[in-house]
């Protein structure tokens, strides 16, 4: 199923923190990994998933490092930092609030919104 666009956007940050904070990662290897766990649902393009990137070292959440890969060609690794980590903990807790807010609203639940 190909997914919208707009429904990924909201949860790139999401994503991508989450992949660093498993392991320091090259973009190729982030680009693989993401298709990997989500079977093939989401998958972006290195024109996408730079420009996050840079967006993400900008504002102090993930830094960048040059290291020989494993064919022994350098390439940039990103590597989530403290403040990655603070700002990847508040995501969550907006995903938890948001998905159960729509899961609320789609599956016809009659619980208030606290």
């Amino acid at each position: 199923m190909q997914i919208d666009k707009g429904l990924l956007g909201g949860s790139t940050v999401l994503l991508l923190l989450t992949l660093l904070e498993e392991s320091d990662k090259y973009g190729y290897e982030i680009i693989k990994e993401l298709e990997i766990k989500s079977d093939n649902t989401f998958s972006f393009k290195e024109g996408t998933l730079y420009p996050v990137l840079h967006k993400l070292e900008n504002k102090g959440f993930v830094s960048s490092y040059m290291n020989k890969g494993e064919t022994g060609r350098m390439r940039k690794y990103y590597k989530i930092t403290r403040k990655g980590k603070k700002q990847l903990a508040e995501e969550k807790k907006q995903w938890g609030v948001f998905s159960k807010t729509v899961d609320k609203v789609i599956g016809g639940g009659s619980h208030a919104i606290v």
